[in-house]
């Protein structure tokens, strides 16, 4: 299941929502993205996102079918927040459930990597010393490039 909306995230309810959906898993991993309060930039007051819907989701929704290839799942969920928002408000939420921790674990790290890095979303932080276009680090580049080295295609 995914979902891009410019609605409220709140990461508890969508996490026993997944839970009582899975049923039958042995090992379920989640993710809560926070907006934070300080960056290179200096003190966020807002971030905001911007996605290029239906661009946006077929994209996740891919990310979503190749993550389901790749590991026995029992359930996925992505939730990412859209619009703007505050320090400490949820941006993203993954959950992933398995057989085994280590197919939810990597599952989610893998939805993770996508979404910091290939989701089409333009994001945005006005701060105290201005406003800024945020862009991937090389790190996230990094992270995410260890995925081709395993991948079955």
């Amino acid at each position: 299941m995914m979902t891009v909306s410019a609605d409220p995230i709140d990461a508890g309810a969508a996490l026993s929502a997944f839970e009582t959906d899975i049923g039958g898993a042995g090992g379920i991993v989640s993710f809560t993205g926070r907006v934070r309060p300080d960056s290179k930039h200096g003190s966020v007051a807002t971030l905001h996102l911007q996605a290029y819907s239906p661009m946006t989701e077929r994209g996740i929704e891919q990310a979503i079918a190749q993550t389901e290839k790749r590991w026995p799942l029992s359930g996925l969920k992505v939730i990412h927040r859209i619009g703007d928002m505050a320090p400490g408000d949820t941006v993203v939420f993954v959950a992933a459930a398995a057989m085994h921790r280590r197919d939810a674990f990597e599952a989610a790290d893998f939805l993770m990597d996508y979404l910091k890095t290939n989701a089409i979303f333009w994001k945005k932080e006005v701060t105290d010393q201005g406003v800024v276009w945020i862009e991937p680090r090389p790190q996230d580049y990094e992270e995410n490039a260890r995925w081709a080295l395993t991948e079955d295609a």
